[in-house]
């Protein structure tokens, strides 16, 4: 068989699929009232079979030419096996022509196309609530309440910030995957980046492996005691405690990472302080652990403090999340207030938010 010949096959197959997906959507929708369960479980089926199509218009300076592989990997952030998906796909096309993706260079203006399978997710779609404080084609931001988790664990495998979102995909007929960029505690409340596609979450990891920072996390917290010094950083490694899974401590050896955390006193008043904070590093419980190992716990923190009876959890909050859209190149600033939750202890200070 000729390679002409096999890329119109595998064509002939993603088109098939792609009009069983659109009718299956058409007739689920149209039956929905009276077989629910198999108009939901076909939909389902079906857009596990989908394609991921991605198109991109290409901006260079001028004369400027590229190869596809450095574009897609440098500017889209696609990783190698993903570059290995694309091309052996057969299905990249630049300005509507399908074209070897290996040889072929880009310039200003050009379009170009590419799907890849999308792979089955071992998480569970639920019809959770969901507080969606900013979407597009490509992210969505999320403000997480506590005690969710972001992502489903072995013992906990329901009711996660993962189930929500795969559940308001499916509800909404859309092929995406969860491709969360970072995570919160449980406990923490605050805002979540979720990539829609796998490279984008890619391209956003990638940056943070190079030394960019591609996200600026601002956070809210109660502390217990009075600081001497009332902006500062917290330049401390930090690593996994010898004998337990879950407590992290400052360690200088060898098991230490690097992590930095900026702080700024807000207002201080009966024994607590509201603190503003920045990080530079995103390790485990990182906040909890260095104000806590400069003898400031945060109010309600059980594993690195003491209970409280103001606030059932950690009073810390994920309150504004600012980065470069990665697709679009302009700047997004997300905010998110403190929950109901913190109310009662932030009635104690005048101000709230920095």
């Amino acid at each position: 068989m000729s390679f002409t010949l096999f890329f119109a096959y595998l064509h002939y197959i993603q088109m098939y699929w792609k009009q069983l997906y659109k009718k299956t959507i058409t007739l689920s929708t149209y039956y929905a009232h009276f077989f629910p369960f198999l108009a939901k479980n076909l939909v389902s089926c079906y857009a596990e079979c989908m394609m991921n199509e991605f198109t991109q218009h290409v901006t260079l300076p001028a004369g400027e030419t590229i190869p596809v592989r450095q574009y897609l990997q440098h500017r889209l952030g696609i990783s190698n096996s993903m570059w290995r998906r694309i091309k052996n796909t057969g299905t990249f096309t630049l300005n509507g022509e399908r074209v070897n993706a290996t040889r072929s260079v880009l310039k200003d203006g050009d379009a170009i196309a590419f799907s890849m399978e999308k792979r089955p997710s071992a998480i569970e779609p639920e019809d959770l609530p969901l507080d969606i404080r900013y979407e597009d084609d490509w992210l969505m931001v999320i403000n997480k309440p506590a005690p969710m988790l972001v992502h489903p664990i072995a013992r906990e495998p329901h009711g996660t910030l993962g189930n929500a979102v795969l559940g308001y995909y499916q509800r909404r007929h859309l092929p995406y995957g969860f491709h969360p960029v970072h995570r919160l505690d449980r406990n923490t409340t605050g805002l979540v980046l979720i990539a829609k596609a796998p490279q984008i979450q890619f391209q956003l990891s990638s940056k943070r492996h190079q030394g960019i920072k591609p996200l600026h996390r601002d956070y809210l917290a109660i502390a217990c005691g009075t600081w001497e010094t009332k902006s500062g950083t917290i330049d401390l490694p930090l690593g996994r405690e010898d004998g337990s899974f879950v407590r992290q401590c400052v360690r200088f050896d060898e098991k230490g990472r690097p992590a930095v955390t900026h702080y700024r006193v807000l207002e201080e008043r009966d024994g607590l302080s509201l603190l503003a904070l920045t990080l530079d590093t995103g390790r485990t419980h990182q906040i909890r652990v260095h104000l806590a190992s400069v003898g400031h716990p945060i109010l309600g923190d059980t594993l690195y403090g003491s209970p409280s009876p103001a606030i059932g959890r950690q009073a810390l909050h994920a309150w504004r999340l600012r980065f470069l859209h990665p697709i679009a190149k302009t700047p997004v600033e997300v905010i998110a207030p403190p929950p109901a939750d913190m109310t009662g202890p932030l009635a104690t200070f005048s101000r709230i938010l920095p």
